[in-house]
């Protein structure tokens, strides 16, 4: 009797033993239903994440040029406003807050990109250039479009 017993057992272990194995594979699917809305999110969102002061910038046929680290825009619209980056700044308080973002990132070294509107005065440019050669920048780059057409 004790033997049926163990044999009865020992049999109903194996049986269900044998029904439920792991499964070896992994399912992809739902990753890449992730990842394909991730791209789309992405792609809708990415050009609105473009900020900056709206300008008509010149075209030349001249190569963008490489960096490493986000650029220190100044900018002059058509108003003859400037901007440091995003932040509005008058001619008086120019030079002072350059200085201070510039000796926190490299110094004088630190390159300035400079964006102007086509249609900007160009006296306030030159005058906004001239200030930033007397204190001491010499890394000025200015910044226009790729010339369309021929």
């Amino acid at each position: 009797m004790a033997m049926n017993m163990a044999g009865a057992s020992g049999g109903g272990g194996r049986r269900g033993r044998r029904r439920s194995a792991p499964m070896a594979e992994i399912n992809v699917t739902p990753m890449v239903d992730v990842m394909l809305v991730l791209l789309i999110i992405f792609m809708v969102s990415a050009p609105l994440l473009t900020v900056g002061v709206p300008l008509d910038l010149p075209q030349t046929q001249a190569k963008s040029l490489e960096q490493d680290k986000t650029p220190l825009q100044l900018s002059v619209d058509t108003k003859g406003r400037i901007f440091i980056n995003d932040t509005e700044v008058s001619m008086d308080e120019l030079i002072p807050k350059l200085k201070a973002i510039t000796d926190a990132r490299g110094g004088l070294d630190e390159r300035i990109y400079m964006r102007a509107d086509k249609k900007a005065d160009y006296g306030t440019v030159a005058k906004v250039m001239g200030r930033l050669s007397g204190a001491g920048f010499k890394r000025l780059a200015l910044v226009t479009e790729v010339e369309q057409g021929s």
